[in-house]
């Protein structure tokens, strides 16, 4: 597995259909450089303002995701 750098610039859609969340998104993708000591994964940078807005984004489209369950299945949530 290849490893990048991944820096978000902007924030454009966020949505959810048939199970997945789908992320618009412009981002800065760059190869990582292997490194011996450092393990082989992706790194993910994003502003403080933009990581509170992925958030909210988050968090309002699985409260629209939760409506859409039967309330029986809504109550084990925390």
């Amino acid at each position: 597995m290849k490893a990048y750098d991944i820096e978000l610039q902007k924030l454009k859609s966020l949505k959810h259909d048939k199970g997945l969340i789908e992320i618009g998104l412009d981002a800065l993708v760059l190869p990582r450089p292997a490194k011996d000591d450092y393990n082989a994964s992706s790194c993910l940078s994003l502003s403080v303002g933009d990581a509170r807005t992925l958030l909210l984004l988050l968090k309002q489209q699985l409260t629209e995701l939760d409506k859409l369950q039967p309330r029986s299945r809504r109550s084990g949530r925390c």
